[in-house]
């Protein structure tokens, strides 16, 4: 007789099937994490090398670029992208959506986007401090105002990045898929990001450096930031075992 193939376990059937599925999973890992020490690492050779220069040569070629734009409204358009993150507004804007978040039982969302515009905010304030950039001036380009703050990096960039861009992320997890309120919520939330960058620069309020740095280091803060808020998602930290049940059958 032949000898008697043994079977494979549940257990054993089911860790292999899944192996493919984690290797996945690694692969994605290890490829973010290099992401992540590459943007880490140019962020840190654009610091040190701000720190260093007032301005780069190519600073005042693209400033002056953009600042030759002139399109009917322009200068008032460029004011309103940047209401935003003036003064108090960003906190405003920020106790708005975490109220807004507490009010819908999103706890784990409220807390995330604490962490992301306010701690990123706060990281921005002590580099400004140590790197002590000074704002571009009128003997360089046309400026708008006058700032309280160092010039590297921008805060305005970073506020709208961490507070816009984790607001973008919620709204694609959260609405339903292929909806028009997914489509325009993520629109809404994507539009500030990208032109923030531009109007800094157009206003004279920094270098387009210091936008740069400010796009790479509030990426990372925001990648930071979302990471930890998918863990509390699935930890159910802030809630109680009770709401995560009630969540659980409501979107069944």
């Amino acid at each position: 007789m032949g000898e008697e193939v043994p079977q494979q376990g549940p257990e054993k059937a089911e860790a292999t099937q899944a192996s493919p599925q984690r290797r996945r999973e690694t692969r994605r890992l290890h490829r973010a994490e290099f992401a992540y020490a590459v943007g880490l690492a140019a962020f840190a050779v654009l610091a040190v090398l701000a720190k260093a220069n007032a301005y780069f040569s190519w600073d005042l070629s693209v400033a002056n670029a953009v600042q030759s734009i002139q399109l009917p409204g322009m200068l008032k358009f460029m004011e309103v992208v940047s209401l935003a993150g003036n003064g108090a507004t960003s906190w405003v804007l920020v106790g708005v959506a975490v109220l807004a978040f507490f009010l819908t039982r999103r706890r784990s969302e409220a807390f995330g986007i604490i962490v992301s515009a306010a701690g990123g905010s706060a990281l921005n304030r002590v580099i400004k401090h140590v790197v002590a950039r000074p704002r571009p001036t009128l003997e360089h380009v046309r400026v708008s105002g006058e700032w309280a703050y160092e010039s590297f990096p921008s805060g305005h960039v970073t506020f709208y990045v961490c507070f816009f861009g984790f607001l973008f992320f919620v709204a694609y997890a959260l609405l339903p898929r292929g909806s028009n309120l997914r489509r325009a919520a993520c629109a809404l939330a994507a539009l500030p990001v990208l032109l923030i960058g531009l109007s800094r620069v157009y206003l004279g309020a920094h270098w387009p450096s210091d936008t740069l740095g400010a796009y790479l280091f509030s990426g990372l803060w925001l990648a930071f930031s979302l990471d930890l808020y998918r863990r509390w998602k699935r930890r159910a930290t802030f809630h109680t075992e009770e709401e995560v049940k009630e969540e659980v059958g409501s979107d069944e």
